[in-house]
């Protein structure tokens, strides 16, 4: 049985689920692909994960750099999860675009040849956003472009880790 976990954000109520021992799933209240990984027996129960979790966000929203991961079990396509494990190495406080993810997955043994269109589909459908930070992904030249969460959501995240958005556009 699924559990989920109210935690109330300054940006807006976020929604924490998991299936036990990992964290599967993380939203704003309201966001597009809200509760995508989540099935229709979530229960409200309090976990281990979830009070890591509200650490690991408490840090975060006071403009703190986390130094550690609560545990996380990404669910989605092989392809999915390849777009999502990139995003984990995107540095806190950085942005990448849409295009450098597709050339990263182009490199190396299990290269892959995509389009910056694939990448934001599946960039848009992470189902654990702010830990796996989809909100550090934007167009081409720097453009402040699509957040599940919302782009003023996103803006505050970027300003929140140092960003502005003057240096996104």
């Amino acid at each position: 049985m699924e559990a989920v976990y109210e935690y109330p954000s300054p940006l807006g109520s976020i929604l924490l689920a998991s299936g036990g021992e990992a964290l599967k799933g993380l939203w704003f209240k309201g966001q597009k692909y809200f509760g995508s990984t989540l099935g229709s027996d979530a229960v409200q129960r309090d976990l281990p994960v979830f009070d890591r979790t509200a650490e690991w966000l408490e840090l975060y929203f006071r403009g703190e750099e986390p130094d550690f991961m609560p545990p996380l079990a990404l669910e989605g396509t092989a392809f999915q999860k390849r777009v999502w494990e990139l995003l984990l190495t995107i540095p806190y406080g950085t942005t990448v675009t849409y295009g450098e993810i597709a050339g990263r997955l182009s490199e190396g043994p299990e290269s892959l040849q995509t389009s910056a269109r694939a990448v934001g589909n599946a960039v848009g459908r992470n189902p654990i956003s702010l830990i796996v930070p989809c909100h550090r992904v934007g167009g081409a030249g720097g453009r402040l472009t699509g957040y599940a969460g919302g782009l003023e959501r996103k803006e505050k995240l970027l300003s929140l880790e140092g960003r502005r958005k003057q240096e996104r556009e």
